[in-house]
């Protein structure tokens, strides 16, 4: 079981960033197959629905971890992580349709058929992610940034 402790602001930023390069990545790559599947492919298209998502997700993804730190005083077991999965993917696939279907000007079934392949893909990848993050020691990211960054 790893040890929960409370993430800083900080953390949970990084935590963020690191998240969505690996999300938007999957999300470019899905949204292309998709349409391509559909006869429609743009990478454009998929470029603009990675490139919002990165945006707009970024910010509700750090409120989603602020909320879970507010409310998680323990260690966190794996069910936890699946909880904590789960509320993610609720949020996050359902913006995916949103901004898919925004795109690509028609919420449809190539947005629907987007947002639920993401579905199944990121469930996998933010677990592993989540558990990743609790494996790094807090505090050690703060004084690596401070120390070797922002002091030069």
């Amino acid at each position: 079981m790893a040890q929960y402790k409370k993430e800083s602001h900080i953390r949970s930023i990084l935590k963020g960033i690191s998240w969505r390069i690996v999300a938007t990545t999957d999300t470019v790559l899905v949204a292309l197959m998709i349409t391509c599947l559909f006869g429609k492919c743009s990478i454009e298209d998929a470029l603009a629905i990675g490139a919002v998502e990165f945006l707009l997700k970024l910010a509700v993804y750090y409120v989603h971890e602020r909320i879970w730190q507010k409310y998680r005083k323990r260690e966190v077991t794996k069910r936890e992580t699946v909880y904590k999965s789960i509320s993610w993917r609720v949020v996050a696939t359902s913006m995916t349709f949103v901004i898919s279907g925004a795109i690509l000007e028609s919420f449809n079934e190539v947005a629907l058929f987007i947002a639920l392949t993401e579905l199944i893909t990121k469930f996998a990848l933010y677990y592993f992610h989540e558990r990743l993050w609790l494996r790094l020691p807090l505090g050690r990211i703060r004084k690596f940034i401070f120390k070797k960054i922002l002091r030069r």
